[in-house]
């Protein structure tokens, strides 16, 4: 699982962004939000899938 974002031109696959957003989610259940570190998670995300449906198509 990726700590910081992945280099620049690679994409995180979906299941690992996705166990990555579930780690956090679980991680930080009586925490305070880290809102900048799902928005990263949350943009790895999108980016899988973007890259997902475009192998797809």
């Amino acid at each position: 699982m990726y700590r910081t974002p992945p280099p620049v031109g690679s994409v995180r696959p979906l299941t690992e962004a996705n166990e990555a957003i579930r780690a956090l989610v679980e991680s930080r259940a009586d925490e305070a939000w880290p809102a900048d570190e799902y928005e990263t998670l949350l943009l790895q995300w999108a980016a899988a899938v973007r890259g997902e449906v475009a192998e797809a198509a």
